[in-house]
């Protein structure tokens, strides 16, 4: 039996390494332009090279999102990006503009065409009518519960993906013109300021606020009824996020994903990877409509306690031999005595008490409480610099 893929997001070369390391089968990333995340970093074409290759190498994949609904003024050199990102290696392209297909077929036929959640499709006579038209891969709709998502899978044989993990469109994705309105940023070609977010004030006399964000998306408790649903791959939502929580939440996946065709996914594995799940993100989680229609529970109404995230205390630079000793660089306030959790690429993952903490100039300190600080500690196994340490889960 094939794997199911996860799919990570990456908004920058560092993250997308970070996303491989970490257990990712495939990233999904945008170049300067046609994309829907303007604000990320993004990719150059000299990067999405790059990008190929490093994925090439580890037998993994690169999507490039070309996804924004195009105007006119877009038209200019769509034919040459599309030829580059052939030219680069590019393992498909991720779609909601049909034009786009027609023109991928002609000047860059090595690409597949995935169609981007963008398109809303939530049944199968729309899914089997886009194959029809070249769609290798169809990105359903987040808005489907999981009975859904089986008649549509039952019925075609189109590659379909599904949202797993992250952020929430408040209307349906591609559809809303609220940021345009509010802001003069067309959230339909890359520039959303996510006004669902913002608390409105209704009640000035009361001090009373109101708000119509969604909580964010956990499917991690549902990872044998996904992979059982025969889909071809599992996406996780956000190319603006932290290298720290693209290292937890594809680590934390590939766990559950690996424990299900190992025949070992048990209660205590699903809850552990669920609880530092519930742990990396400053907002509320939920199932959404996988469970069935959403309610009040799934959404924010009088603005949500969202408190900044501190468990990410330090990211490893480089490791003393010599020593035993890990260079970081402080995230968050931790002290010596202090049990934390080490964890890196290939399910690297250990628990240790800070015994020891040197600043640059080689003094010994009890605390670490100045960001980005960067300090020797005590670790009990060689590491890389891409191991991270946070608290213990």
């Amino acid at each position: 039996m094939e794997k199911i893929e996860l799919l990570s997001p990456a908004g920058d070369l560092e993250k997308l390494k970070i996303a491989f390391l970490y257990g990712a089968d495939a990233c999904y990333i945008g170049g300067y332009d046609y994309s829907l995340r303007a604000n990320a970093n993004n990719f150059s074409i000299e990067e999405i090279k790059e990008a190929c290759l490093f994925a090439h190498n580890l037998n993994k994949k690169i999507y490039v999102v070309c996804n924004i609904l195009f105007h006119n003024e877009n038209l200019e050199g769509i034919d040459s990006y599309l030829k580059e990102l052939e030219n680069c290696g590019v393992d498909a392209v991720i779609l909601s503009d049909l034009f786009l297909i027609e023109k991928i077929k002609k000047i860059a036929p090595k690409l597949k065409i995935f169609l981007s959640t963008q398109a809303s499709v939530t049944n199968t006579l729309s899914v089997n009518y886009y194959k029809s038209l070249g769609v290798d891969r169809v990105v359903l709709a987040r808005e489907l519960t999981k009975e859904e998502i089986k008649e549509i899978s039952s019925n075609t044989t189109c590659e379909l993906e599904v949202f797993l993990h992250g952020a929430m469109c408040t209307c349906f994705s591609g559809r809303c013109v609220l940021s345009n309105y509010f802001t003069n940023r067309d959230s339909n070609r890359g520039g959303c300021a996510q006004v669902c977010r913002f608390s409105f004030d209704l009640d000035k006399k009361r001090k009373k606020s109101f708000s119509i964000a969604t909580k964010d998306l956990n499917l991690a408790y549902y990872i044998k009824d996904l992979i059982e649903l025969n889909i071809t791959s599992l996406k996780v939502e956000g190319r603006m996020r932290s290298n720290y929580y693209l290292a937890t939440v594809n680590s934390c996946y590939r766990n559950l994903i690996d424990a299900y065709y190992n025949n070992n996914l048990t209660d205590e594995v699903i809850e552990k990877n669920i609880n530092i799940l519930q742990r990396v993100a400053n907002r509320e989680s939920t199932s959404q409509f996988f469970k069935g229609y959403v309610n009040h529970k799934d959404q924010y109404y009088t603005g949500g306690f969202e408190p900044s995230n501190q468990d990410f205390l330090a990211q490893v630079l480089s490791y003393d031999k010599e020593n035993h000793m890990a260079v970081v660089e402080q995230r968050n306030y931790f002290k010596v005595g202090d049990c934390v959790n080490l964890f890196g690429p290939n399910n690297v993952e250990v628990n240790f008490t800070i015994e020891k903490i040197i600043d640059s100039d080689g003094n010994n300190k009890d605390i670490a409480n100045h960001p980005k600080e960067v300090l020797k500690i005590n670790v009990p196994i060689e590491v890389s610099k891409d191991f991270m340490i946070r608290i213990k889960v």
